[in-house]
């Protein structure tokens, strides 16, 4: 069972975002938030396995609330998903920098929804490969933090390959394709890298690939 739990200020998004989720036999709505600093109490108490968030609420935002749960080892397995009324919102790369795990528009397609949630859950990426480029492209210059470069030294040439692939938004088969080898062998590389790199997950890592050099922006 995949327990949600919904932090949103509008109380329609959420009543039809539950409506929708608890119709499914694998998903389980246990608790629902208007603010921010009601849904991190609500997050500690229920231990979630996803939190979707809206980005701008009152009380705490969710990109502080984002950044509160990434950094509490106690939550270490609640994936955070962010909810945005536009695909390339401002705030959402900073968000993903917070500690999320991806990020949705709010008008999302029912399907799209529950597959994002299970995607979620399985501590993939929400990261379509045309919204990374555009994301990246618009709102990474430059490094960011140079000394993260610092850790790629740890990568083999094949887990840095992998990462880059990662970072042009490309899921595990395509990866394997690419690299003439087999989804479990490129999940592996993947893996490898993100536990040198100290990466929450793979939205974290494409943040690392951008920030430390390892793959450049390109104009769109």
């Amino acid at each position: 069972m995949i327990r949600v739990l919904l932090i949103d200020d509008q109380p329609l998004i959420r009543s039809g975002f539950r409506a929708l989720l608890d119709l499914e036999d694998d998903i389980e709505v246990v608790a629902e938030a208007a603010d921010g600093k009601e849904g991190l109490a609500l997050v500690r108490q229920h231990l979630p396995d996803i939190v979707l968030i809206d980005i701008q609420m009152p009380v705490v935002d969710g990109i502080e609330a984002t950044r509160r749960i990434a950094a509490d080892p106690t939550l270490s397995r609640v994936h955070v998903v962010i909810l945005t009324n536009y695909g390339m919102d401002e705030y959402v790369f900073e968000a993903l920098r917070a500690g999320a795990a991806g990020f949705l528009v709010k008008d999302i397609l029912p399907q799209d929804l529950l597959h994002a949630v299970r995607v979620a859950a399985r501590g993939d990426a929400l990261l379509a490969p045309s919204i990374t480029r555009k994301l990246i492209n618009r709102y990474v210059s430059q490094p960011l933090h140079p000394g993260a470069a610092a850790g790629l030294k740890k990568l083999t040439n094949r887990e840095r390959e992998a990462v880059v692939l990662v970072a042009h938004g490309l899921s595990n088969d395509q990866i394997a394709d690419r690299m003439v080898i087999s989804p479990l062998t490129a999940k592996t590389h993947i893996n490898r890298a993100m536990v040198k790199l100290h990466a929450r997950d793979r939205a974290h890592l494409v943040v690392l690939a951008y920030e430390s050099g390892l793959v450049a922006p390109r104009n769109s």
